[in-house]
């Protein structure tokens, strides 16, 4: 795999990172990928339409070796439809996260680069933009 275990200044392992410029891609399905379904309507979500590029766009990422993992706010209880459904719909991944906390205007800390990008209606290559960013104050 391309993942290197990092050591910190006292030579210990710490989590690992990847190298060669792969990605680790946490996506959204709900009014990302396919139709917004809120979990109060379970039926719908076997029959959402899916978005155009999606498929392509994701898949294509997929073959060029990066992690695709689809972290939703779809309850536990909604991952057999889910799984059949990006099945059927022919999308390859690597997992699938339930739970993801509801509501928006996430704002993520962690130890590792997180990149984020808002999904505007339209899957398409990434490019790089400068944007401003929050940050801890040294």
């Amino acid at each position: 795999m391309f993942i290197e275990l990092n050591k910190d200044k006292f030579g210990n392992n710490v989590s690992p990172v990847f190298k060669d410029g792969k990605k680790n891609y946490l996506i959204d399905i709900d009014g990302t990928i396919c139709d917004d379904i809120p979990n109060e309507e379970p039926e719908r979500m076997l029959t959402a339409k899916l978005y155009d590029d999606a498929l392509f766009t994701l898949n294509k990422w997929y073959d060029q070796g990066h992690i695709i993992t689809f972290f939703t706010s779809r309850l536990e209880e909604h991952r057999n439809v889910t799984e059949n459904w990006l099945k059927e719909n022919g999308f390859l991944y690597h997992a699938l996260l339930m739970n993801k906390p509801r509501g928006g205007n996430y704002h993520w800390v962690d130890n590792h680069i997180v990149r984020a990008t808002k999904f505007n209606g339209k899957f398409t290559d990434l490019v790089d933009e400068q944007v401003k960013i929050q940050v801890f104050k040294k």
